[in-house]
């Protein structure tokens, strides 16, 4: 099994991973799979029913949306963020869905999309199942699919715990553990990043690889931009006002101040601007996923805005090594806040930023080890329980306080020689064990914590 930085990285639609991104891949991979089956010519109706958290916060996720623009071809990284919605209401107003982009069945919003917030499928709790029907009523096709986290998408012949997508390409430095990714930097006398780059290159150049790389960086950059001039109200009914419009102004506004904590109000900033746009359906990265989106993004923009000497190779060698603890995460342990809580989101991506920034700033690979391992220590037990089932509270807020906890991560490890008594894999297996530990209510189903409390106070 490989995995690639571009894996953990990619161009999505907000808010969620799992529950918008995920769905939207799965509903074009049935789509298709109906034409190249046979199938299209001869469908008249496509169902579509969500299960587990899918089923429990897909309206307020958009997954019921996103399932609809799914099923008419369009893909998270080219749909339009403007008129996605529209889109989606004009189907339900016209009563028909444009299957692939040009078959034409009938489709009844309330009956066609189902959201169970009781049932559940056996190998994970973001389970959907498709169904395509002729005139008749008959069933032509009938598929299931897991979202499984960070807008993976598996095939529902998956057995129960698998959690990775199967790739068989023979890398030249595989590892699965950090211990073995350790080894190999002390064999070879490379970099963490050195070690992911070398793998990289079995995929594509390492032209073409910078080049996918920086593409990612400057979507990163464009959604702070959006982010800190986008103002109002989120959607969703909370009425949780964007805050960064109005931290952006105070910040590029009062240039002689000399607090020497300026740079976290600038973080802050960052992260804030992401997971807004993230919570408004923009465009944004998955880094490792949606709802964590904004925490390595912040720790780049950090890197770049306050470190001398920052440049390109350093933002491609900061997602590398970020990359490296991510695929750890992914092949250990989960990211997906439905399978382990948002220790598994936001915790993965806080263990990501860290390592990214003490590479860059010139840690050993020890001292990036042990940034991870403080990045992920420190967000054990952390839950998801979304108030409204929205990507906003805590979800928000946390990619910031998360972010300045990256960075905090990165400069203790750099004061240490890298030795340390928690290692990254035994920190990795608490978060898998915790997460199996920890009650349904508080992974991804807003029916227990904040998600409870706040409505009722």
């Amino acid at each position: 099994m490989a995995l690639s930085a571009l894996d953990l990285f990619s161009v999505g639609i907000g808010p969620s991973s799992s529950h918008t991104v995920g769905p939207m891949r799965a509903a074009k991979l049935f789509a298709e799979g109906l034409k190249g089956d046979g199938h299209l010519s001869s469908t008249t109706r496509v169902q579509a029913e969500l299960f587990g958290s899918l089923g429990a916060t897909g309206r307020g996720h958009g997954s019921d949306k996103a399932v609809v623009l799914g099923l008419q071809g369009l893909d998270p990284e080219t749909v339009n963020t403007s008129t996605a919605d529209d889109q989606v209401a004009a189907a339900a107003l016209d009563a028909e869905l444009r299957i692939g982009g040009d078959h034409r069945v009938d489709f009844n919003w309330d009956e066609d999309v189902v959201l169970h917030r009781r049932k559940s499928l056996p190998a994970h709790p973001n389970g959907m199942t498709f169904r395509a029907l002729n005139h008749a009523g008959a069933v032509l096709s009938e598929r299931s699919f897991y979202s499984i986290g960070g807008g993976f998408v598996v095939d529902g012949a998956v057995g129960p715990g698998d959690n990775v997508v199967a790739d068989d390409t023979v890398l030249p430095f595989p590892f699965t553990t950090a211990d073995e990714l350790l080894e190999i930097c002390r064999r070879e006398s490379m970099s963490i990043s050195d070690v992911m780059l070398a793998n990289e290159l079995v995929w594509r150049s390492e032209a073409e690889l910078r080049e996918k790389l920086l593409a990612l960086w400057a979507v990163m950059r464009e959604c702070v931009d959006n982010g800190c001039t986008a103002e109002g109200i989120l959607p969703g009914g909370l009425n949780v006002r964007r805050r960064a419009p109005s931290l952006f102004n105070t910040l590029t506004a009062d240039t002689g101040v000399t607090d020497p904590l300026r740079a976290m109000e600038w973080v802050n900033l960052f992260a804030l601007a992401v997971n807004e746009e993230n919570a408004a359906g923009g465009r944004i990265v998955t880094a490792p996923t949606n709802g964590a989106a904004g925490i390595v993004p912040a720790v780049l923009h950090y890197y770049v805005k306050f470190v001398p000497g920052a440049d390109d190779d350093g933002v491609v060698r900061f997602l590398l090594a970020a990359a490296a603890v991510g695929i750890l995460f992914k092949i250990n342990a989960s990211i997906s806040g439905a399978e382990v809580g948002c220790q598994g989101e936001v915790g993965s991506a806080c263990s990501m930023a860290a390592a990214g920034l003490c590479e860059v700033l010139g840690g050993t690979p020890e001292q990036v080890e042990n940034a991870a391992e403080v990045g992920i220590e420190h967000n054990l037990g952390l839950t998801c329980d979304p108030v409204g089932g929205l990507v906003q509270i805590p979800c928000i807020e946390r990619n910031a306080i998360a972010s300045v906890k990256a960075i905090n991560a990165a400069r203790l490890a750099l004061h240490g020689d890298g030795s340390h008594k928690v290692s990254l894999d035994k920190a990795i297996k608490t978060m898998r064990e915790t997460g199996a530990d920890m009650k349904t209510k508080y992974k991804e189903t807003s029916r227990g914590g904040l998600a409870v409390n706040v409505i009722e106070c």
